[in-house]
């Protein structure tokens, strides 16, 4: 595998905490709408990649075969809005900190389930003790950064 695409995750990972500051600071612009925020967001986010896809040449005409899609082919979308929206809402409310690394949970517990039985037709990886020891730590990084400062009261 590629470095490339290590370094490209992490990069990703490293912009949600900026993603959500961002997106509450354009809440507080906007008369305190999370839901207009995420939506500024995402119209933008559209416009991008309707730029990037123009930009990089990309077949348009592969969209007909979207009348063959099945409707949940079409919920990328808004899970990706409600992880827009989520982030913005729940960042002041919870902490960057603790939002972000009870995300990182999340998408480890489901990661894992999606390597082992190859859902969605993705490739499957075993679970292994070092993968499911790998998944441990997370949460107990997460139980750290959430009630950390508690243990020494």
């Amino acid at each position: 595998m590629s470095a490339f695409y290590f370094l490209f995750a992490f990069t990703i990972g490293c912009v949600v905490p900026l993603q959500a500051a961002i997106n509450n600071q354009l809440k507080g612009l906007i008369g305190g709408s999370t839901v207009l925020a995420a939506f500024i967001s995402f119209a933008v986010g559209t416009a991008t990649l309707g730029i990037l896809a123009l930009i990089t040449g990309q077949r348009w005409q592969g969209l007909a075969g979207l009348s063959q899609a099945s409707w949940w082919h079409f919920t990328g979308g808004v899970m990706g809005a409600a992880f827009v929206f989520g982030t913005t809402l729940l960042a002041p409310r919870i902490g960057v900190a603790a939002m972000v690394s009870l995300i990182i949970s999340g998408q480890i517990l489901i990661s894992l389930l999606f390597d082992q039985f190859g859902w969605l037709g993705l490739a499957t990886r075993a679970l292994s003790t070092p993968r499911l020891l790998g998944a441990l730590l997370v949460v107990v990084g997460v139980l750290l950064v959430n009630f950390g400062d508690k243990l020494g009261k």
